[in-house]
This record gives structure tokens, C-alpha cells and sequence, in this order.
């Protein structure tokens, strides 16, 4: 099994400790730097044992018929990963294309 990630979410995952930092979530950005690199490698590696989800229609415009898992970092944030699955030569490949947090698009799930 292999997870992959689009370029774009990428770049977040390298913004995000920048934005942590910046709104005050964390006091240094050393632990903001912490946080994003840990939700990568969570991601990255917990992926394929994750229950997934249909994603709700919403999110078709990063992708159609998409599943999602959750990722939860604390009492107060869980991260919703949204990827497709493929299938090539023996290997399941997990490509992430959207990612975001309940503070952002809770109100998208029923």
C-alpha cells in the first residue's frame, strides 16, 4: 500500500505549521512545525487502516465519489482526509486530494 498526495496538499501541510503559528494555536513555531509534520506521517501511514466514508456530495468538486477518514488530533480538531483508491499491479494506492479540519467544513456533514 502506498499514500500519495497531490502537490497542492503538500504545500499545505508546509503552510500549515506557518498558520498555526501566526493565529496563535501554538506559542512557538517549532510546535506548530511538530503538529504538521506528525499529522503527515499519521496520515501517510494510517491511511490504508482507516474506516472510510463516502464523502458527502460537496466535496466533488476536488474530486468525484471520493471516500474520507478521520484523523483526530485533540478534543477540539479532528482532520478529515478526502482520497481515492486505486488499484495497479498488486498495490492499492491512496491518493489524497483534499484535506481540512472541523472547524472548516463540519457543517458540510449531516
Amino acid at each position: 500500500m502506498k499514500v500519495l498526495f497531490l502537490p497542492e496538499i503538500r504545500d499545505y501541510f508546509e503552510e500549515l505549521s506557518v498558520i498555526l503559528y501566526q493565529k496563535e494555536y501554538f506559542g512557538f513555531y517549532e510546535s506548530a512545525l511538530q503538529y504538521a509534520d506528525e499529522l503527515f506521517s499519521d496520515i501517510e501511514i494510517n491511511l490504508p487502516n482507516k474506516h472510510k466514508k463516502t464523502a458527502p456530495k460537496y466535496f466533488d468538486r476536488y474530486g468525484k465519489e471520493m471516500y474520507y477518514a478521520t484523523f483526530r488530533k485533540n478534543k477540539n480538531t479532528t482532520w478529515y482526509v478526502f482520497f481515492h483508491i486505486y488499484y495497479s499491479q498488486e498495490e492499492t494506492i491512496y491518493f489524497v486530494r483534499y484535506m481540512s479540519n472541523n472547524h472548516v467544513i463540519a457543517q458540510y456533514f449531516s
